[in-house]
């Protein structure tokens, strides 16, 4: 959500675009209420579904964009024979377009810029009426003839260990939504140079730079380190947090793992905290080389994130 903003943000100070965003489905469609895309004269960024739907919304945003006539398009994939052929997915989906330009729209994207690199949410309303443009509300109410959704921050990942495992899992990352930061108190490993990425790049004690995260409720962390010692250092800080981790996922083979369990119980872990920890990181998919451990990492981060895994 914050690199479409930031695209966005990007393009209104170089012409008007046109915003369109699902804002009703009904059965199977491939794409969820609040799903997003934008629309300059001549570019594209982000996606409602694709396929002949899509089509249809694009040639409708330039209408828009020409007129700047806010319109709703229905998409039908139900193969419906009276129908145009948009697709057989069997759903419905509603999608609102409007044009945004000038000073207001741009100070209304940095706005919303602003909460979400804070870690914060913000509630957007969208009037479906003509003369009304789009706003901010601190607290979310029931207004008639709009549509209002909550936007969320993207979940940060936090990679401990900058290796070449590290450097491949913040490119993945990156590519599935998360902000990336990096730490490892090793400055020609972990730098702006290796991971571009990364919103956050830290090399002081692991023990700093968890606090910085002590209030984020949404953080996940890859222990992706060099040695069993990092690996302990940094649990040890991350399973005394107040707020529990989103993930907690640690690098190594078996031994390794059980080597770090067996001094954290010393410490006077608990056992139910050390279940929590997803050890050896990663599905298993047989993976051998940096770019496909990073490609099991991802998709574990996914299953976390939606829900399927706990």
């Amino acid at each position: 959500m914050i690199e479409f903003y930031r695209q966005f943000a990007q393009w209104l100070r170089q012409e008007p675009i046109v915003l369109a965003t699902v804002t009703r489905v009904q059965g199977s469609v491939p794409r969820e209420v609040g799903a997003k895309m934008i629309m300059g004269s001549d570019r594209i960024f982000g996606t409602i579904g694709g396929g002949a739907g899509e089509a249809k919304v694009i040639q409708h945003a330039l209408i828009v964009l020409e007129t700047a006539q806010k319109q709703s398009v229905e998409i039908d994939l139900t193969g419906a024979p009276q129908r145009e052929t948009q697709g057989i997915c069997g759903g419905k989906m509603q999608v609102w377009l409007e044009r945004w330009s000038g000073e207001v729209a741009i100070a209304l994207v940095q706005s919303i810029l602003h909460l979400l690199n804070a870690g914060r949410t913000a509630t957007l309303v969208t009037p479906f009426y003509a003369d009304c443009s789009p706003y901010l509300v601190h607290h979310p109410e029931s207004t008639p003839n709009a549509f209002i959704e909550t936007l969320q921050p993207p979940p940060t990942l936090l990679i401990i260990g900058a290796g070449h495992v590290g450097e491949q899992l913040a490119k993945v990352a990156h590519l599935i939504g998360f902000q990336i930061m990096v730490h490892d108190d090793r400055a020609e490993w972990a730098n702006s140079q290796r991971y571009p990425q990364a919103a956050g790049i830290f090399n002081g004690s692991i023990a700093e730079v968890i606090e910085q995260f002590s209030a984020h409720s949404n953080l996940y962390v890859a222990l992706v380190t060099r040695g069993y010692h990092y690996d302990l250092a940094a649990l040890e800080c991350l399973l005394k947090r107040d707020s529990v981790c989103a993930y907690v996922g640690m690098i190594g083979s078996e031994k390794r793992v059980r080597q770090v369990y067996q001094a954290l119980e010393k410490m006077g872990v608990s056992e139910s905290k050390l279940k929590g920890i997803y050890a050896p990181i990663g599905l298993e998919i047989g993976a051998l080389t940096p770019e496909e451990i990073a490609v099991s990492i991802g998709a574990e981060l996914v299953l976390v994130r939606r829900g399927i895994a706990s």
